[in-house]
């Protein structure tokens, strides 16, 4: 019969597998489910980084809490109390400065890689019945946008310019593009006659290296057209870059700037020229507010930033749609009307208004004082390069928690490094000691 045949045929499927071949079956742990599913189905289809977030979410979570439960006798009460852990208690890092929960993202992509799972555990025919399928994933809670003013604006791009920045954070203003989009600019994309800016690829750091590949959707390889002013400033710019990079590293030869770099960047650049502090990311929907306001239409805008779809657009910039409907109804009130603008509330009015800020210079380090910085983790890092008597360099490193205490070891560390060059410099040579 049929259901002797499949039953046969399963057990020579096992008897020559290789000894450490998992064992696909109905009752295996789930853990040893998601980890198949994962290395055969989900990992050859991801980047490094979501590799990684996808191995976290398996090692830290997945696996502890629910991995030894059959994969046929998981439940939705099982998947339910896994989640409600995760939001209470599942934080295994950072728990003092964030509390003990994971975020309700955290908790969306953990529920969205488990329903994958378990949907390719239905298809293989492994379970009758998704069990996740009630389970409620915590609810999609946009982040407040943080938008700059006009007055802002302006004040970014003069304290940019004063800082090197300018064309960075001007192009991003009209255009909108991810931070990694605009990192991976080439000059190759762009058509100084035509103003077309081709974005057809990204980077993104991994803990290794800087990767550019192509973006994650097709939506995202687009063109977009410049203004003039903007393809001027470029052209003007392009004279004084000397790589393939439209924005190239300061530091690494043939290499774009780090995402990380100009998110940096970013927040320098805010602080000295006294702006509310906003993410790099929050510079694009800053564009997008500013284009819906002053007319593009979603389908449009939503072609120029890379969204997948217009619902897309549609749920990110709402408020801005509202506001826009409203003075739509306004403009028909005054049309039947004939009512008049009060001055004060008048575009043309505050789009004439500039500021009078004036850039702050920065602080430029003396020649010979080593240089200052901040590490992902908050210490302060001081470095000083010296040469040695044998043309060798070396660089070495201090941390400290404050400015003033990574100043003071830094100091002493260049005073130590100089004493051991000078006593290298001292020291006779062999031929000199034959002699």
């Amino acid at each position: 019969t049929k259901t002797e045949c499949v039953a046969k045929l399963e057990s020579l499927k096992e008897s020559v597998a290789p000894a450490t071949a998992v064992k696909i079956k109905a009752d295996m742990p789930f853990g040893e489910w998601v980890e198949f599913w994962y290395e055969n189905y989900s990992k050859p289809m991801l980047r490094p980084s979501s590799q990684r977030s996808y191995e976290d979410f398996i090692r830290l979570y997945i696996r502890p809490k629910l991995g030894s439960v059959p994969l046929n006798k998981l439940t939705m009460n099982d998947l339910q109390q896994f989640f409600n852990w995760m939001r209470k208690d599942g934080r295994t890092l950072h728990r003092e400065s964030r509390g003990g929960g994971l975020s309700d993202n955290m908790v969306r992509n953990c529920h969205s890689l488990c329903r994958r799972a378990l949907e390719k555990a239905v298809a293989e025919r492994l379970i009758v019945k998704n069990p996740i399928e009630e389970c409620k994933a915590p609810p999609i809670r946009r982040k407040e946008m943080h938008l700059l003013s006009r007055e802002e604006l302006q004040k970014l791009l003069i304290q940019a310019r004063a800082e090197g920045y300018y064309e960075v954070f001007l192009l991003e203003l009209t255009t909108g593009l991810r931070v990694g989009e605009l990192m991976a600019l080439q000059w190759d994309d762009l058509n100084f006659n035509t103003g077309e800016l081709r974005i057809e690829r990204q980077v993104y750091r991994t803990k290794e290296e800087l990767l550019i590949q192509e973006p994650k959707t097709k939506a995202s390889i687009r063109t977009v057209i410049l203004p003039p002013p903007v393809v001027e400033a470029l052209k003007e710019y392009k004279k004084t870059v000397s790589s393939q990079w439209m924005f190239p590293s300061p530091k690494k030869e043939d290499a774009p700037l780090a995402p990380a770099a100009a998110s940096h960047r970013l927040s320098k650049i805010l602080s000295h020229a006294g702006c509310k502090k906003v993410r790099f990311h929050d510079l694009r929907h800053v564009f997008a507010t500013n284009a819906l306001e002053h007319g593009m239409d979603v389908k449009t805008l939503s072609t120029v930033i890379g969204h997948v779809s217009s619902a897309t657009t549609l749920n990110v910039y709402a408020h801005v749609t509202s506001d826009m409907q409203r003075q739509a109804a306004a403009r028909i009130d005054r049309g039947i009307g004939k009512a008049e603008v009060a001055e004060s509330t008048s575009i043309a009015k505050s789009m004439s208004t500039m500021t009078d800020f004036r850039p702050i210079r920065e602080r430029k380090r003396r020649w010979g004082t080593g240089s200052l910085s901040k590490n992902q983790n908050g210490q302060w890092v001081g470095r000083y390069t010296i040469t040695w008597p044998d043309g060798r360099l070396e660089t070495r490193k201090v941390y400290a928690a404050t400015e003033e205490e990574c100043e003071r070891l830094l100091a002493a560390m260049i005073a130590d490094m100089k004493s051991e060059v000078a006593a290298e410099k001292e020291r006779p040579t062999a031929e000199n000691r034959a002699s």
